[in-house]
């Protein structure tokens, strides 16, 4: 008895131990226009629908997920226009500790291959983070 019941917290501990699976999915085509509607579509999920860090994906995540909210405070009052543009299209990988976030220029490409609109995207993601600074 004593045994099955050692075995059984042993199993718990090992259960909770283990971090989630992330599933991958196709990205959703999204409003190229629409900074908000491509943020909770693309990013929420790692990010949290208020860029906090708290997604439902988060804990899956090797490096803990950075506040987007707080990146102008981080910067010296400044929002890193450059620099949050280039993490989201994938130039930046390095920044993100590790390679757990999508490079989202190839994502967004397999939505549109039109470039111009693959750039639009990219500029209207950075201006919403720009927009839920703290």
């Amino acid at each position: 008895m004593m045994r099955a019941f050692a075995l059984m917290i042993v199993l718990a501990l090992l259960a909770l131990a283990q971090k989630p699976e992330i599933k991958q999915v196709a990205p959703k085509p999204t409003n190229p226009a629409a900074g908000a509607e491509m943020f909770r579509e693309y990013c929420a999920a790692c990010h949290g629908v208020d860029g906090k860090g708290g997604g439902p994906a988060a804990p899956a995540m090797k490096k803990p997920v950075p506040d987007l909210t707080l990146l102008s405070k981080n910067n010296g009052g400044k929002f890193p226009e450059t620099r949050v543009y280039n993490s989201i299209q994938g130039d930046m990988v390095a920044s993100h500790g590790s390679k757990d976030m999508p490079i989202w220029g190839n994502v967004l490409r397999g939505v549109s291959r039109d470039e111009a609109t693959v750039k639009m995207r990219l500029t209207n993601l950075t201006n919403y983070i720009k927009s839920i600074q703290r």
